[in-house]
């Protein structure tokens, strides 16, 4: 990808995600408060997270709502939660106080295996 273009739109939303190479690890959520802490300072500071990051470019609304509800059902993907209400660190629970989404949303996974034909 060494002739990799970034989508330069003043204005533009982008979607991003952050992963641990070993997925098995914890650090991400054990470190929450540092994470959010070196993500808002460099913001401040940089125009891009890092070099050489997978970027989705927000097309529409539709194309919106579908990263948010991806981004919220991940932990269920995971098997960090059995219901997206459980999971303390999500945009989740300002969106149902906004009315969103119902507090119920996506329901129970507890009976299912947890794979969701994501890489391992």
């Amino acid at each position: 990808m060494t002739d990799y273009r970034r989508n330069f739109i003043a204005g533009g939303s982008f979607f991003f995600t952050v992963n641990l190479a070993d997925r098995r690890l914890s650090l991400l959520t054990e470190c929450i408060d540092d994470l959010r802490t070196a993500f808002r300072e460099t913001r401040q500071h940089h125009l891009f997270w890092q070099r050489r990051y997978w970027e989705h470019t927000i097309r529409d609304e539709k194309d919106f709502a579908r990263h948010i509800d991806y981004v919220h059902i991940n932990p269920l993907k995971h098997g960090l939660a059995k219901r997206v209400r459980d999971w303390p660190y999500s945009s989740f629970h300002r969106m149902v106080k906004l009315g969103v989404y119902p507090e119920d949303w996506a329901g129970d996974v507890s009976g299912l295996d947890g794979e969701f034909g994501e890489r391992p």
